[in-house]
């Protein structure tokens, strides 16, 4: 367990506070000089630390801005620097709970993670791109057809490692442990033995319980704080106006729902995973809570006959940005409207199955998922609620793609109207 020293100014006593590298409850932003654990680095993290120093305010872990192993008045001109945006190093927490530090600023990055590609888009942080994953014009060409020019450099679960090398690049960000679906260990080692200056930096985009504290850190790493909050205001303004109504609806009124994995018929989502977050977050009730929190669980047909859920909710691949027509979407719907074990299922009888482009949701564009959960979900409730103009809106404002979804594009189905 690692130490840390609290300095005391002109007197030569330590006093020694065990700490760990753990991400600390209830602080979303876990870098290295939010002394006070709230969402934001400012003047009060630097009278914390003041204090803290004093023995009048408990040692966090984050009070150790400069990462040396004790709390002094290095970590107060520290986290000064990090107000002004003029640090030349940030320690942090990444989202495989590993503590790194970055060297400052970023001036080459090989992105392999789809969701901060996206992020990175939002906050208007691309420029130092200089290369991606391979599937990443694939994806999103139709959103911006600019991507095929990056270099690849093989996938996210199998790196082009002399790719990247050649590309000469400061760090390289990649998925946390959901995205990597449990893990992404022998990725990292692999680059810490091939390229030891190159920071590795793990994210998760697509769940969220965190993403807001995963905008407001990528705004610190990649200077681009202003950017980062005005995108977050967008961002919550939608996600919070579904959360004040979800929260008045009694418990015994939010629907039982079972959501499916795309490809593959009955695997679903326990407690802990994104997919089941965003039923809670959208009002439902997710009839497989009490299983395991993996990303994915496969279960038996009469589970789900014994469960009798209101609506089935199904993640398809295939359409979404790359084609015109719901054909995709409808094809899946009716495949589970037509099996004839779950024919006196609730969701089924009543007609209550619906179909969500699986892009959409294990991405930063799952609060347009949410936005159509919570309207298939209470009709009447987010009766004023419009899952398609927010998401023009979030392509427009934000990702700045030349996309009309009036033309082009199946995200979800039936639309709800």
């Amino acid at each position: 367990m690692k130490k840390k020293t609290v300095v005391l100014i002109g007197i030569a006593v330590c006093v020694l506070l065990l700490t760990s590298p753990v991400l600390a409850s209830g602080s979303y932003l876990k870098i290295y000089g939010n002394a006070n654990e709230d969402d934001t680095i400012d003047m009060r993290d630097v009278t914390y630390i003041k204090l803290a120093i004093f023995g009048k305010k408990p040692a966090t872990d984050f009070a150790d801005a400069n990462y040396d192993g004790k709390i002094s008045m290095l970590d107060v001109g520290q986290t000064k620097l990090i107000i002004l945006g003029k640090e030349k190093k940030l320690t942090f927490i990444d989202a495989s709970g590993r503590i790194v530090t970055v060297k400052k600023p970023l001036e080459r990055i090989v992105v392999f993670n789809h969701g901060m590609f996206l992020t990175m888009r939002s906050i208007k942080a691309t420029d130092n791109v200089v290369g991606v994953g391979e599937m990443l014009a694939w994806h999103w060409g139709p959103l911006f057809p600019e991507v095929s020019d990056y270099p690849t450099a093989g996938s996210f679960t199998k790196p082009n490692y002399e790719a990247v090398l050649s590309l000469n690049p400061d760090a390289v960000f990649l998925g946390g442990k959901e995205v990597m679906r449990g893990g992404n260990e022998e990725i990292i080692e692999k680059f810490k033995q091939i390229g030891p200056s190159i920071t590795v930096i793990c994210f998760e985009c697509e769940n969220p319980s965190y993403y807001v504290g995963e905008v407001r850190k990528s705004g610190y790493i990649l200077e681009k704080k202003e950017e980062a909050e005005e995108f977050i205001d967008f961002y919550e303004h939608y996600m919070n106006i579904i959360k004040e109504r979800v929260d008045k609806i009694p418990e015994e009124d939010k629907p039982k729902v079972y959501f499916e994995m795309p490809k593959k018929t009955y695997r679903t989502v326990g407690a802990g995973t994104c997919s089941h977050n965003m039923i809670i977050y959208a009002g439902g009730d997710n009839i497989f809570s009490d299983l395991s929190d993996s990303r994915s669980i496969d279960i038996h047909s009469e589970e789900v006959i014994k469960r009798d859920p209101e609506i089935i909710v199904k993640g398809a691949p295939g359409p979404g940005y790359n084609v015109d027509d719901p054909t995709g979407l409808i094809k899946a719907r009716d495949e589970i409207m037509n099996r004839s074990e779950l024919k006196y299922v609730a969701a089924v009888k009543n007609e209550r199955v619906y179909i969500s482009y699986y892009g959409l949701i294990w991405t930063p564009t799952h609060f347009v998922h949410i936005a159509y959960l919570a309207k298939w979900f209470h009709p009447e409730l987010f009766e004023d609620l419009d899952p398609k103009a927010i998401h023009q809106e979030y392509l427009t404002k934000f990702l700045e793609a030349d996309y009309n979804l009036d033309e082009k594009g199946a995200f979800a189905y039936p639309e709800p109207s």
